[in-house]
């Protein structure tokens, strides 16, 4: 299995021998791209956000609807404090880190604190070692084989669908980011960042609902939250735990296998990566972080060889991938529930 695992990472990297130099001319930020996606991600959320407000006491149903589309242009906003947390949305980093701070204010996503995390997350991506920082958390099938039913249960409830999707979310954007849960050395200013951008972002949002009332404000902007909360954890579950993904242990990792194996190319319609700042082009983004997001499309056209080895999913393609729930070390693929137990009923038959 270690030989195939190295022979696969192998001729990911003979194949992509040169992508150093392919991706080194999209890192160069574009101001006037970046000035105009902020117009066309900031410009429609607040138009919208507004309209919810007064929907709200005609049509609640119309509330939620416009938050469910309300939603996608908060992704567009947050994807934007991403890039700002990379240093790649604009030239200057001091720029990066004012626009990302005011990012995290319609995202309710602490801005500096997340975006250590999730760089550690790049630097580390498909290490099983460090899978509970920046990603969704899953177990291996000896990992899981070697829990009490108690243990099984918990686990199975929280890689349901629901739980996974809809109540996690709002716990994490809710609860996790509101603490430091996360530490390395040094980090001490970073938490003290994040406690003071949390208390920002709460001073806010309670003047918002005293200023506009607190049933329509936590209703409009609960809805987009709720809703943004379900798109960002389902994109990043089919961008990482798709069926083929990459996941070693540290002695085997390959950083050249893990962003192209270990992310996904999500072939969505054009509106949609409109809408989601082009974060379906994930592999590139991991092979390089310092693309900003208005860079990616191009990046992918221009050279197809980058889609060679990537794994291509549709939106219906991507919806069966809900099931994948354990990590098998052995067929190097994630595995549902049921195809679990049907092979420890095999092995206990034989």
């Amino acid at each position: 299995m270690e030989n195939s695992i190295k022979t696969g990472a192998e001729e990911i990297n003979q194949g992509l021998r040169n992508w150093k130099s392919i991706v080194a001319k999209y890192q160069k930020a574009d101001t006037g791209r970046a000035i105009g996606q902020l117009f066309s991600s900031f410009g429609p959320f607040v138009a919208l956000w507004i309209a919810m407000y007064f929907s709200v006491d005609y049509s609640i149903w119309l509330t939620l609807a416009l938050g469910a589309l309300n939603a996608f242009f908060l992704v567009r906003i947050f994807i934007i404090q991403h890039d700002c947390g990379h240093y790649s949305f604009l030239k200057k980093r001091k720029v990066n880190d004012v626009i990302g701070f005011v990012c995290s204010f319609f995202s309710s996503i602490p801005y500096t604190y997340w975006a250590r995390v999730h760089s550690y997350h790049h630097g580390h991506t498909g290490q099983l070692e460090h899978r509970d920082i920046g990603d969704i958390d899953f177990l291996t099938v000896d990992e899981y084989r070697e829990l009490s039913k108690w243990g099984r249960f918990k686990y199975r409830l929280f890689r349901s669908p629901v739980v996974l999707f809809m109540i996690v979310p709002v716990i994490y954007l809710g609860v996790v980011l509101r603490i430091p849960r996360i530490s390395f050395e040094g980090w001490n200013p970073i938490h003290r960042k994040q406690h003071i951008n949390n208390i920002l972002i709460g001073l806010v949002y309670v003047g918002l609902g005293f200023l506009l009332g607190w049933k329509a404000f936590l209703i409009v902007q609960g809805s987009i939250i709720f809703f943004f909360g379900i798109i960002a954890f389902w994109f990043f579950y089919v961008q990482h735990q798709h069926e083929h993904t990459y996941m070693q242990w540290t002695k085997n990792w390959d950083y050249l296998a893990a962003a192209i194996k270990g992310a996904t190319f999500y072939k969505l319609p054009r509106v949609l990566h409109f809408l989601t700042g082009n974060i379906g082009y994930h592999h590139i983004h991991h092979l390089s972080s310092r693309i900003p997001n208005y860079n990616l499309r191009r990046c992918a056209k221009e050279n197809p060889v980058l889609q060679r080895y990537v794994t291509k999913i549709s939106f219906f393609e991507s919806l069966p991938m809900m099931f994948n729930k354990l990590w098998d070390e052995e067929k190097q693929r994630m595995i549902s529930f049921r195809e679990f137990y049907r092979g420890e009923a095999g092995m206990t038959a034989a």
